[in-house]
């Protein structure tokens, strides 16, 4: 996931970010939760998927490996499983960095009224891979972030989205956010039709139950949907990070930089640094399983709200 550095830095294409270190600043005040009875895709799916693409058998998914290869067959047949179509002829978008060759996977849900306007979802599907010996497997970064895109997916087959929603899984993230940068500049979709990127990265557990969504700040239109959200389930939705306060500033700190720095409009949803970020020890095992599925349905239904607007 996020290491913290400005925006000028990430343009000379400085590898090495990806992921954050974070302290928590003042965030909203929190009104009335509503518990949440019955979810909008199937839990049971989504901990099956983020358990299976954090095992051993994936080797830590780094980019331009055989478990990172394993990861992008795995995330295809997922998105096929849920009538979700490819966004180019194939679902791949390769390209290559420095010694690495590595591939997003991209899926496309076509909108029902704003069909020339595009919602970007993303994630990315790369990790740490093997180091010392030891596997670091990545459930909550972003193994969290992956199974999401995929109960959205399933989520879309049911419930039809306005505008078209492209569902991104980005490669090389850990390496300095290739596969966004790349995505960003690549003329499939036209920057002007990108009218929002909602960017997930570690969105499992916390310990004080809070996930943050970062950018309102620099998009102002977006705020009263955040700031007006009424809290679902374990969740604690948080405006914070942006720079303002004591709090580290996130603007910069996973895929959504890139297409900040193109202004396109972003709302990135995370949680604060644990124990087992950047480890070994980032297991299935260690995440919380209700804050990640209410986690994933706040998330939805921010979506929701935005999908309701024209953008």
């Amino acid at each position: 996931m996020k290491r913290t550095y400005p925006l000028y830095i990430l343009a000379l294409g400085i590898s090495l970010v990806g992921c954050k270190t974070q302290t928590t600043e003042a965030p909203k005040k929190v009104e009335n939760t509503t518990p949440i009875t019955t979810y909008s895709y199937s839990t049971k799916t989504l901990l099956k998927n983020i358990k299976t693409l954090s095992s051993d058998a994936f080797e830590g998914r780094r980019t331009g490996t055989e478990g990172a290869k394993k990861a992008k067959d795995y995330i295809i047949k997922a998105f096929k499983q849920e009538d979700v179509k490819p966004l180019r002829a194939t679902y791949g978008q390769p390209f290559t960095f420095g010694k690495y060759d590595a591939e997003n996977i991209l899926g496309l849900i076509e909108g029902t009224e704003h069909t020339n306007k595009y919602i970007v979802l993303s994630a990315h599907y790369d990790h740490e891979g093997v180091k010392g010996g030891k596997i670091y497997n990545g459930a909550d970064d972003d193994a969290s972030g992956i199974s999401a895109l995929v109960a959205f997916a399933e989520y879309f087959k049911t419930h039809p989205p306005k505008h078209n929603v492209i569902l991104a899984a980005f490669d090389g993230e850990e390496l300095g956010l290739k596969g966004a940068y790349h995505f960003v500049k690549d003329n499939t979709i036209q920057q002007r039709n990108i009218v929002l990127n909602l960017n997930m990265d570690m969105i499992s557990r916390s310990d004080r139950n809070e996930l943050f969504a970062v950018g309102s700040r620099y998009y102002p239109h977006l705020k009263p949907t955040i700031e007006n959200f009424k809290d679902l389930g374990k969740v604690d939705l948080l405006i914070g990070h942006e720079g303002l306060g004591d709090g580290d500033n996130w603007t910069n700190s996973s895929d959504h930089a890139a297409f900040h720095k193109a202004d396109i409009p972003f709302i990135y949803f995370g949680v604060a640094d644990h124990e087992d970020y950047h480890k070994p020890t980032d297991d299935f095992e260690r995440i919380d399983n209700q804050f990640y599925q209410d986690a994933v349905e706040t998330i939805i239904q921010v979506f929701t709200k935005f999908d309701a607007i024209e953008l």
